[in-house]
């Protein structure tokens, strides 16, 4: 499952995020950094994955 996931934060970084934490602080930054720039919202989503 968290191949899965990390696959859905690559191609889409709050999606995977999502799937992981739900509707948390997590998921509200991580949408922030993807507007800033595509791959601080990859990292922060596969960083968020591997922790948990």
């Amino acid at each position: 499952m968290d191949l899965i996931r990390i696959i859905c934060a690559i191609l889409l970084p709050p999606l995977g995020v999502f799937l992981q934490v739900g509707l948390g602080g997590a998921f509200w930054l991580n949408i922030l950094l993807t507007l800033l720039g595509y791959i601080p919202g990859i990292i922060h989503a596969v960083w968020v994955i591997a922790k948990r």
